[in-house]
């Protein structure tokens, strides 16, 4: 508190303005902090809202019990914390979709713990300072500024590490997928049944992809067109491989030829594609090579072979 008291006379001259400014403002946001926690805590515990909430709906699975206690919790807060502009949102929950994170309240979530973390790493840093002997104020201040910088970017880098995670788990189980359905097809079931056996057959192996084939056949069942169920599937997943065969896919129902004839074709180029994929990594291969072999490999190599002779150079000068 006094280093940023310190700052703060720095810039005005007034010495006793700065500190009543300072502690008015330190009192704020105690009472923002505190009346925000009690408006949780009332909201959460209050007996109406579990009574209601007990009495009314199908019983939850256990892992999402959690998920949606926080998301009424962060209900009351939600106008506070979500940024004014719509592009942005819907960039965001995109995103949000995209890493498997579906609920009704999942970007008030996001944008509670980026704010959190926004005021929670200075306010730590700043009391950090008190105990660490050699840090001037500037210091401080800089410090807490960096602390705020990271804790505004830390959930976009979590988030866009999960939704890269989440892509690799579909795109590994997108060829199965895209065999299974090419048999299916073949064998006579229609698209939504094909896709629904799908779903099934993958849930062990790739819980990921057959959760998401499971969603396109369940909007299909309530009423969604098929094409319109098919790219929301491409949206949700942001694969281009997946998005391809949903072109294909809309394609051939709008024009009415064979959907059995198009995914085997598409399944060909699928698999000539991977192979071409391997064919060129395995070609970069020696190129990514050359730097471990000439930091690490090559030293060793020398050392050994010219070690010896080196040693026996030195002891022969010594003798002479």
């Amino acid at each position: 508190m006094q280093a940023i008291i310190n700052q703060i006379v720095d810039v005005v001259s007034d010495a006793e303005f700065s500190r009543q400014l300072v502690v008015w403002l330190s009192a704020l946001s105690v009472f923002v902090l505190v009346l925000g926690g009690a408006a949780l805590l009332i909201y959460y515990f209050d007996p109406v809202r579990r009574r209601v909430g007990a009495l009314s709906g199908t019983p939850r699975k256990k892992e999402h019990l959690g998920a949606n206690a926080a998301a009424s919790a962060v209900a009351p807060v939600a106008a506070f914390v979500l940024p004014q502009d719509e592009l942005e949102r819907n960039e965001v929950m995109t995103q949000l979709h995209r890493a498997g994170y579906r609920t009704a309240t999942s970007l008030q979530v996001f944008y509670l713990i980026k704010t959190l973390l926004m005021l929670v790493l200075p306010l730590i840093v700043v009391v950090a300072g008190n105990w660490i002997e050699g840090l001037t104020t500037r210091d401080v201040f800089i410090y807490a500024m960096f602390a705020g910088g990271v804790g505004m970017l830390l959930p976009n880098y979590v988030l866009h590490k999960l939704v890269n995670r989440r892509k690799m788990a579909l795109m590994h189980g997108f060829p199965d997928a895209l065999d299974l359905l090419v048999v299916c097809v073949e064998s006579g079931l229609g698209l939504a049944a094909a896709i629904q056996r799908v779903a099934d057959e993958l849930g062990v192996s790739h819980p990921e992809l057959a959760h998401e084939l499971s969603l396109v056949n369940a909007e299909i069942r309530v009423g969604v067109q098929r094409e319109l169920a098919l790219k929301n599937l491409a949206d949700r997943t942001g694969l281009d491989d997946i998005r391809g065969l949903v072109s294909l896919l809309v394609q051939t129902m709008r024009f009415g030829t064979g959907v059995a004839d198009a995914l085997r074709v598409y399944s060909e180029e699928f698999r000539d594609k991977r192979m071409q994929k391997a064919e060129e990594q395995a070609a970069k291969m020696g190129t990514k090579l050359v730097f471990p072999l000439v930091l690490f490999m090559f030293p060793i190599f020398f050392i050994v072979a010219i070690g010896p002779a080196v040693l026996r150079i030195i002891d022969a000068f010594k003798l002479s």
